[in-house]
């Protein structure tokens, strides 16, 4: 398989506001220690050297859909989860996770619930070029940073006829996206700019029937499934499943240790924001084909993607399908 190229809000209104104070409608984090992207420098040029599976990179191609998805119990089941290309999974405030959602080889007629932005958000978008970002909302010091960023960012609170309530979940966790009432159309794999490649599976790895990753108040299981060769995907030790019944099951799970640090921000009960870098180095393990595989990760700017790699130096290859990236911290 060929690999992807690599490239890369407005104030509240009140009435948000006010749900963000009843449902933690916080944001992420400023710069503090160690230096990171917070995603308004402009964004580099594409060099175009690299290419996506089945479909080769174009400088025509548009935008992916980035969505930022609420994940706690209440929010449960989603909306259109199982049609993203690439889930992350990040830590916010009170330990608890958040999801986002990228979406370019499809969109679904719905995706929610839609929750608030982070700092974060925008040094991982950095990768994409020009994404757009739907999101809640978010707390009003971070606002002139997403409206700087290299995002197209389109909130609720901005009046989009885009976004709607739904009767069957309560506020906060009733916000909905119509995602073809953003876009035109999905703009297709090329631009997955992330670096990942697609294939075979590499020599090696062990074993691997499930493997749990904890937050300090929330937590991922991935279990394999050798029938769907997929893997189960349990959230709090619940099975996520999303609106229409579908199971959610990756093909391939990377568990990307990061940094994950304390900001200047906080929400409004006093919980700090953490900030999760995702430019840098470190190690991962990547979750394919009933194995777990240990490699190194690199991104050394956030322009650009990120490279997976096994002990030889060789390109991780991640199995076909969806992917979940969740960032642990290291």
């Amino acid at each position: 398989m060929r690999q992807m190229a690599r490239t890369r809000c407005g104030a509240m209104t009140a009435a948000l506001l006010t749900v963000a104070a009843a449902g933690s409608l916080v944001t992420g984090c400023s710069s503090g220690s160690g230096a990171t992207d917070d995603g308004r420098a402009p964004a580099p040029s594409r060099s175009g050297q690299e290419t996506a599976p089945a479909q080769s990179p174009s400088s025509t191609a548009g935008p992916v859909l980035a969505v930022k998805i609420d994940n706690v119990s209440a929010a449960r089941p989603q909306t259109g989860l199982d049609a993203a290309d690439v889930v992350y999974a990040e830590q916010v405030e009170g330990g608890l996770s958040r999801l986002m959602a990228i979406y370019a080889s499809k969109l679904p007629s719905a995706v929610g619930p839609v929750r608030s932005a982070r700092e974060s958000d925008l040094e991982l978008l950095r990768q994409f070029d020009r994404p757009t970002l739907a999101f809640s909302g978010a707390q009003h010091k971070l606002l002139p940073v997403i409206a700087k960023a290299p995002v197209h960012a389109v909130s609720a609170d901005e009046g989009s006829s885009a976004y709607y309530r739904s009767a069957s979940k309560v506020a906060p966790h009733n916000l909905f996206l119509h995602p073809k009432q953003l876009m035109q159309s999905a703009p297709g794999a090329a631009a997955l700019t992330t670096g990942f490649h697609f294939g075979a599976a590499p020599a090696g790895g062990s074993p691997e029937t499930s493997r749990t990753v904890r937050f300090p108040a929330a937590s991922f299981t991935f279990a394999w499934s050798a029938n769907k060769h997929r893997w189960l995907v349990s959230m709090d030790g619940t099975p996520t499943v999303t609106t229409d019944g579908k199971r959610v099951s990756p093909a391939t799970v990377v568990v990307q240790y990061v940094k994950v640090r304390n900001s200047k921000y906080h929400d409004f009960l006093g919980n700090n924001t953490p900030y999760t870098e995702t430019v840098g180095s470190g190690t991962a393990k990547v979750l394919r084909d009933g194995k777990v595989f240990d490699v190194d990760w690199k991104r050394p700017t956030a322009g650009g993607g990120t490279d997976f790699t096994t002990a030889d130096g060789a390109p991780m290859n991640f199995a076909k399908g969806q992917v979940w990236v969740v960032f642990a911290k290291a």
